[in-house]
């Protein structure tokens, strides 16, 4: 059974800063992409961030382009979303999420999903 297992969240005030940490128990981790996604109260979940298999490739969101940072560690299984200059905005539930071959920015793309971890960003 393939989990992804977020962490890392919390409350954290305007202009501060937070790292996202996901593992997976996936055993083609190294051949899939990572993306995160977020889901604020009362929106529909939307893209965050991708990286390709090899880490070679990066894509952000422009509402997080040049604040957060996505990396990824494979013999570790694990994908990283570092955040910076946090905004009140970025305030959501945070989910990682998995997908064989090369990333998309669609969800619906996206077979494996964490369970997800709370950001509060506070003004």
């Amino acid at each position: 059974q393939v989990q992804l297992v977020e962490s890392g969240g919390g409350l954290v005030q305007a202009g501060g800063s937070l790292r996202l940490s996901c593992t997976a128990s996936l055993r083609t981790f190294s051949t899939n992409a990572m993306a995160w996604f977020r889901q604020a109260p009362g929106k529909e979940r939307e893209f965050v961030a991708r990286i390709e298999w090899s880490g070679g490739y990066t894509y952000y969101a422009d509402s997080v382009k040049g604040r957060f940072t996505v990396s990824r560690d494979n013999p570790k299984k694990a994908v990283y979303l570092a955040m910076n200059s946090l905004e009140p905005a970025d305030k959501a539930v945070y989910y990682c999420a998995a997908r064989a071959g090369w990333g998309t920015s669609r969800e619906w793309d996206y077979g494996y999903w964490g369970q997800g971890t709370q950001v509060t960003v506070s003004s």
